[in-house]
């Protein structure tokens, strides 16, 4: 299990896509790392190798994005099941927590899988991650979720960017009353977080912190579309960058 930290009473999770990254953000100074691979598509569960990699380089909390496929968040019986064994892996490998969502189709969440997803999960912790923000009423999804014992809801305040949320997002936490921890995240920046902090009292943080890293290919044949696309990369510079705002707050 990872050491908990915090930096001036606040949370930083590093959304980070390879155990490179992972370390990129520990080195950085993050509170802690949401481990997922690829992140061009939203982000979805890392491979075995990935998870114990991480766990052995890094000795930060690591909380496993468990999320099957892209798309939407319904799943079927077979997804669901995998769901479950990858929650178990992870609770064997000493992760130290997992992010999970799972919606039903009328933008409710679905309160028998989820129910049996956090039963699964314990002792680790929960993190419902950003099928929240598809949920058609926030208020009434937020009681649901800290009725199941969530411990944290990751969101974007039901937009695109969580800063062109700042009010609802203050709105949630005023909501929850300490019931479950908002963390906001999706296009957080050295540029926006100190905004986003004082405008909505959140003292959870999600970032990317990414660059774009270009292919290091110099042959390339062009007839071959693709494969040779830039990637992500969790930046140390910019987790840095944010650890030294939080350190000021």
């Amino acid at each position: 299990m990872g050491k908990e930290i915090s930096i001036n009473g606040y949370e930083l999770e590093i959304c980070s896509n390879s155990p490179q990254s992972a370390c990129y953000a520990a080195k950085g100074g993050a509170t802690r790392v949401e481990l997922c691979q690829n992140l061009e598509n939203g982000g979805t569960t890392p491979s075995y190798g990935q998870i114990v990699q991480t766990r052995r380089l890094v000795d930060i909390g690591i909380h496993v994005l468990i999320r099957p496929r892209g798309g939407d968040f319904v799943y079927s019986d077979l997804e669901f099941e995998e769901i479950l064994a990858d929650i178990q892996f992870c609770k064997k490998e000493g992760c130290d927590g997992v992010v999970i969502g799972v919606m039903c189709k009328d933008g409710t969440v679905d309160v028998k899988r989820t129910k049996a997803l956090v039963e699964a999960a314990r002792p680790m912790h929960v993190t419902f991650h950003r099928a929240f923000d598809k949920c058609a009423d926030p208020f009434t999804s937020l009681d649901v979720l800290i009725g199941l014992g969530i411990d944290r809801v990751l969101t974007s305040g039901l937009q695109n960017r969580a800063e062109d949320a700042v009010a609802l997002l203050k709105q949630l936490v005023a909501h929850a009353a300490g019931r479950i921890v908002i963390m906001p995240g999706a296009g957080v920046d050295s540029s926006n977080m100190e905004m986003i902090l004082k405008a909505t009292g959140v003292t959870a943080i999600h970032s990317s912190a990414k660059e774009t890293i270009s292919s290091q290919m110099i042959f390339d044949r062009a007839e071959v579309a693709g494969m040779n696309e830039p990637i992500f990369s969790t930046s140390k510079e910019k987790v840095h960058q944010l650890v030294d705002i939080l350190k000021k707050e």
